[in-house]
């Protein structure tokens, strides 16, 4: 199989019961650039995350997360990997899904997974996603051109990474960030779905995919005072969003 230019070394965690897909991804990844470390079942990957007798972890750089696991499933590990304390809380995580179950890849993305991967998948698709999200993540890659973006009381600071509404820190994943700023960048500006996608992933996806307007609801959810009334970032029906330009 053909291998794409290797990138520079990150950390990476894999949390999967089927250790003989755990050792192909381990070798395909490891042939990229990517070092992988392996957990077998939610429990112990998440002690490797936050090590139990509360000692110290070495945080990966992502992680990548079945759904269908031995002691608990995907789902619940993603919850309780976005409830940890610091930074641990923040580390993006791409989820392994079944073919056939979108509720289930739109619960993930709900609870906050980054990204998707349906099984059965090609190592190197998984490799592109791994490689958009480290650069939506900062890690690889130059630096946004500018720092802090302010409408009325929401400020999003690029080179922090951060959202705020009147001071108040907004809790978004490393996707819904991106998100966020693609949006904020083109202010009065509609965009389709398929644009805003674009713009963060740097790829065509599937004009159907609804992962967007799971997205935009917890954005949403984050930044509006009434979210079910939104004044900051507008649906066009039949057409996509806009980020409105004036703001409280």
């Amino acid at each position: 199989m053909t291998t794409l230019p290797p990138m520079s070394t990150h950390q990476l965690l894999m949390i999967e019961d089927d250790t003989r897909l755990a050792q192909m991804v381990g070798d395909y990844l490891g042939n990229n650039g990517l070092e992988v470390a392996h957990m077998a079942d939610g429990k112990s990957g998440l002690e490797r995350l936050q090590p139990a007798d509360g000692g110290s972890a070495q945080l990966p750089d992502l992680v990548i997360l079945d759904l269908m696991l031995p002691d608990m499933d995907g789902l619940e590990v993603c919850r309780r990997i976005r409830a940890m304390s610091g930074a641990a809380a923040q580390v993006p995580v791409l989820m392994l899904t079944a073919k056939g179950d979108p509720m289930d890849r739109i619960i993930g993305l709900e609870i906050g997974a980054d990204d998707y991967l349906p099984k059965p998948f090609e190592p190197r698709e998984l490799l592109a996603r791994i490689r958009a999200i480290l650069r939506r993540k900062g890690s690889d890659g130059p630096a946004p051109a500018s720092a802090a973006m302010r409408f009325g009381s929401l400020e999003i600071d690029r080179d922090a990474r951060t959202v705020t509404v009147a001071g108040q820190s907004c809790d978004l994943t490393s996707y819904q960030f991106d998100l966020l700023v693609a949006l904020a960048e083109r202010a009065g500006r509609v965009l389709t779905r398929d644009q805003i996608m674009e713009a963060v992933r740097g790829r065509e996806l599937e004009a159907f995919d609804r992962s967007i307007d799971v997205h935009m609801g917890r954005i949403r959810a984050a930044i509006e005072a009434d979210p079910k009334n939104p004044k900051r970032i507008l649906t066009v029906r039949g057409v996509g969003y806009v980020f409105a330009k004036q703001q409280d």
